[in-house]
């Protein structure tokens, strides 16, 4: 595989030369180089070096320290930070997680031997743009293969995150897992338990925003991690639905999944989705009625057991309240032959306008997900402009800047009709002219309506709610344009 030295940035390529010509070994590694042989633009930049972190930090102007691996960020132009850590070698990993010792090495072999998966074990020299690459990363990225660096056993063991960096690389990547890494992962699944929750909440959720979360999620299983991760997706597992669905609940769930992905919305999306009918297990009930099954309250029960896994796995309070709540509401009624318009503003209040549309997504994942081929069919399409509909303020008195105590204190007229058509007179005007809304204005006009009849003030307030329902039919009328109903 031939790399031009053009596809590095040249403020990257800098750092490397900077580290050389002051005599250290220094080479691009991991994520990058795996990413360029597959002809990807990478989005972070690795570099490792001979040199100590205390050497590193000599050379650059800006730059950061605040771990106990040795990495050192150095800050480029426009905030642009590239990582450079030292050739690292690490004792014993007596708790699964990270390293007992870390010592600095003077061989970049040492440094690749101690990585992960072959894919992220090779070095690019840009001085000549050659690889160094002792475990063949770059057949197995050919053969799209992901293959423990050594022993995987011992990878494993040193870190158990791996297993789950292994999952996420199959939907990331498109890569099958060769047998004996397989394997190994199946029989060290356990150990997920020794890792921090918040280490497996960001590893979660980078496989959740993959092209393929539902592949993913497949191998999670099938390796025996996900029972460790999130067991209550799992129960879902053979559970058949009624005759709407066309799949048991494990598979709509990451169905539904898979659609928010397609579609590239976002990880409260992504969640949501995964969640919905994370409850059908416990609330199925076959119906002597129906001849079928029901999973009455699987919405409300959902809910609730959404928060509870959501806080076992330390995600932001903000984010447990709107994907609990999503999963809550997301059997609201849409029959648009029988839903009116009030009980669309209570389902509005209910999620509020923050999160209708989100709500409006995990509907149209569902369907898919269900096995139905449209997204959006006629029905689903009417009640999105019944939506709009009740998000748009209708045209309204509330909109004028002057109001029925005003206009008394202006004109000095007592409560009664009058007042009433002047308010809707002045509001004809403003309608047709909406420069006209201003408090000097309106006052102004008011005294100049006073001295009208009142036969004359209905005929002009009869005049402006004639225009108001025409300009609100109107809106109403695009609006169903705009969603083909």
């Amino acid at each position: 595989m031939e790399i031009k030295i053009d596809s590095i940035p040249k403020n990257v390529r800098e750092v490397i030369l900077n580290l050389q010509v002051h005599g250290y070994q220094a080479y691009l590694v991991g994520g990058c180089v795996r990413d360029l042989v597959m002809e990807q633009i990478p989005k972070d930049w690795d570099i490792t070096t001979s040199a100590t972190p205390e050497q590193i930090i000599a050379l650059f102007p800006h730059t950061y320290y605040n771990n106990d691996f040795g990495t050192v960020g150095v800050v480029l132009a426009d905030e642009i930070i590239v990582e450079v850590t030292p050739f690292r070698g690490e004792g014993a990993y007596t708790d699964s997680r990270r390293p007992d010792s870390v010592t600095w090495l003077k061989n970049i072999q040492e440094d690749l031997a101690r990585r992960d998966f072959t894919c992220n074990a090779i070095g690019l020299d840009i001085t000549d743009m050659s690889f160094i690459d002792p475990y063949n990363g770059q057949k197995d990225i050919k053969d799209k293969l992901l293959r423990c660096v050594r022993n995987a056993d011992n990878r494993f063991t040193e870190d158990a995150l791996r297993m789950m960096r292994l999952v996420r690389f199959t939907s990331q990547l498109n890569f099958d897992i060769d047998l004996v890494t397989h394997e190994s992962a199946r029989n060290n699944a356990h150990k997920i338990k020794s890792i921090a929750i918040e280490r497996v909440q960001d590893e979660f959720k980078k496989l959740l925003m993959t092209n393929q979360p539902m592949q993913g999620l497949i191998i999670a299983h099938a390796t025996g991690i996900l029972q460790y991760i999130l067991p209550e997706l799992e129960n879902g597992i053979g559970i058949s639905q009624n005759q709407a669905h066309s799949y048991d609940v494990w598979e709509h769930n990451l169905r539904t999944l898979q659609h928010a992905a397609d579609k590239g919305w976002d990880l409260n999306l992504r969640l949501s989705a995964l969640f919905h009918d994370i409850s059908k297990p416990e609330t199925r009930r076959f119906s002597e009625e129906k001849k079928d099954y029901t999973f009455y309250g699987h919405d409300v029960v959902g809910g609730r057991v959404t928060r509870v896994i959501m806080e076992r796995m330390k995600f932001p309070k903000d984010q447990i309240e709107k994907v609990s709540l999503m999963v809550r509401w997301h059997m609201f009624f849409s029959d648009t032959e029988q839903v009116s318009l009030s009980a669309v503003r209570r389902l509005i209040v209910n999620v509020g306008r923050d999160n209708i549309w989100d709500l409006m997504h995990l509907r149209i994942c569902d369907r898919i997900g269900t096995g139905r081929p449209k997204e959006e069919p006629y029905r689903f399409r009417k009640y999105q402009s019944m939506i709009e509909q009740a998000l748009v303020d209708p045209i309204s008195l509330k909109q004028l800047k002057i109001d029925g105590v005003r206009i008394m204190t202006v004109t000095q007229e007592t409560p009664g009709p009058k007042i009433g058509y002047i308010l809707n007179a002045l509001f004809d005007e403003v309608l047709n002219d909406p420069s006209k809304n201003t408090v000097e204005y309106l006052e102004e006009r008011a005294l100049h309506m006073k001295a009208l009849s009142l036969e004359e003030l209905k005929n002009l307030a009869e005049q402006g709610k004639n225009l108001v329902e025409e300009k609100n039919q109107e809106q109403i009328k695009a609006i169903k344009k705009d969603f083909h109903v």
